[in-house]
């Protein structure tokens, strides 16, 4: 009986042994592996809520947006229309950064007011990596996207503020203004 091109399929297993455990190891990890040189400058704060708001509502995300800014803070948010506009355009009027995460590939899709925009291509599925970018989350009205990400928030063990929510889930905290709301995000 023959091997497929005279190959010994035990030597080829322990000849990837080899590769694999054969490098070495530095004294010292390089920098961008050490915990205490990875910690982030700034807090990333996401502004999470529905594509289609009230004036009020655009309102109130556009100064958590500006609050954010003045804060020192990122802003991160879906990088489309409603909530994530407004909040995006305060931010920038603060003075800020602004971070978005995308559902499809194209970038052109952000609203002018994005700085860095992340193509996903993930759908809804991209709450998730709002959720875990973040380090702390405000929910302003919104539907199911929203509370996926809020819901996401709190399994990753994240502040999550809800402004101006008459019901929130256990765990959410509540706040009635959007300096209340930024305080809570940033401080607890």
């Amino acid at each position: 009986m023959t091997h497929n091109r005279g190959l010994d399929p035990a030597a080829e297993v322990l000849k990837i042994r080899y590769v694999a455990f054969s490098f070495r190891v530095p004294a010292r990890p390089p920098h961008f592996l050490r915990p205490r040189e990875c910690r982030r400058v700034k807090p990333l704060i996401a502004v999470i809520g529905d594509s289609v708001s009230s004036p009020s509502v655009l309102r109130m995300a556009g100064e958590v947006g500006r609050l954010i800014a003045r804060e020192g803070a990122i802003l991160v948010c879906g990088g489309l229309g409603g909530v994530m506009e407004a909040a995006a355009r305060g931010a920038k009027e603060g003075g800020g950064l602004t971070l978005g995460i995308l559902p499809g590939y194209d970038p052109a899709a952000a609203n002018p007011h994005i700085d860095l925009a992340i193509c996903t291509g993930m759908g809804h599925a991209r709450n998730a990596i709002i959720a875990a970018t973040a380090t702390a989350l405000i929910a302003l009205e919104g539907a199911y996207g929203t509370l996926s990400e809020m819901a996401l928030g709190l399994k990753l063990g994240r502040r999550v503020v809800a402004l101006g929510c008459r019901e929130n889930p256990r765990g959410v905290l509540a706040a009635d203004t959007p300096e209340e709301a930024v305080r809570l995000a940033l401080h607890g």
